[in-house]
């Protein structure tokens, strides 16, 4: 007997992966499917409350940092913002990289609907996120210099290896944490998923499209020495590698885990 037919024998299901890895696929494919069929109005209202929602895991990692000086409690209240993002059923632009392409990927969607919803959630998160943090600097002019001195470590960082590895990694983690998020059903792991994603990102901090312009535009909003042109100096190159980070030490490695239930889902598409 092969080592696959023993598999098939001991396990629960038939299929050809573990239980868990096909219901988890099931559900990826499923929910990227549905992502995929919205019209545009519902991208960028569901964008914009993303990047809303998010800040308040900025606003909470500004509290804390204001307060104690010390970033990794921070990154710990960065956490807030993803669970929002979790409950709340919104979206970040750098979560749409595994679940998207899995049902791109199955030919449950098309590779237009995947850029639909990449360029209007990166845009309208943005747009969210410039609002909300223009709100949070209103009600709390005290964290100008704090928020100004956290949008410095990325707007001065040079475009070198170490940044690149930096954002490479951004995009690995948030595109993890959406892995383990799908990977379950139990939403106390969901939400313990989201705080460590949270940690990670914010408490190292790695660098991310989305949460740090969200600190930078905060800083923009209380007077920084800077400009938009450095944040999208900055932004030009972080987006790209979080993308490459996402894709390629998560997404394509998943899928690849998953090539027979991916053959499967085509055959049945055909």
């Amino acid at each position: 007997m092969s080592d696959e037919d023993r598999r098939r024998e001991l396990g629960s299901n038939d299929g050809p992966v573990e239980e868990e890895i096909e219901e988890s696929f099931d559900r990826i494919v499923a929910e990227g499917a549905q992502r995929l069929h919205r019209p545009w109005r519902s991208v960028l209202i569901t964008g914009f409350f993303g990047g809303v929602e998010v800040g308040l895991g900025v606003m909470a990692y500004l509290a804390v940092e204001h307060s104690t000086g010390n970033k990794l409690l921070a990154g710990l209240a960065f956490g807030i913002g993803f669970i929002a993002l979790l409950l709340a059923k919104s979206e970040l632009f750098t979560e749409g990289f595994l679940v998207p392409i899995a049902a791109v990927a199955a030919r449950e969607a098309r590779l237009g609907q995947l850029g639909k919803l990449w360029v209007g959630t990166l845009v309208a998160n943005l747009a969210g996120g410039w609002c909300f943090m223009w709100l949070v600097l209103r009600a709390f002019p005290e964290w100008a210099p704090t928020v100004i001195e956290s949008a410095r470590h990325f707007t001065e960082a040079p475009p070198n290896l170490q940044s690149f590895c930096l954002a490479t990694l951004g995009g690995s983690t948030i595109t993890l944490m959406t892995r383990m998020q799908h990977g379950t059903e139990s939403v106390p792991a969901k939400i313990a998923a989201a705080v460590a994603g949270g940690f990670l990102l914010s408490g190292l901090p790695l660098f991310h499209s989305i949460l740090d312009s969200l600190l930078i535009f905060g800083a923009l909003h209380a007077g920084a020495p800077f400009g938009y042109g450095q944040w999208l100096g900055w932004f030009a190159y972080t987006v790209v590698f979080n993308v490459l980070g996402g894709l390629l030490l998560v997404t394509a490695l998943r899928l690849l885990r998953s090539k027979e239930l991916l053959s499967e889902r085509r055959a049945n598409s055909s």
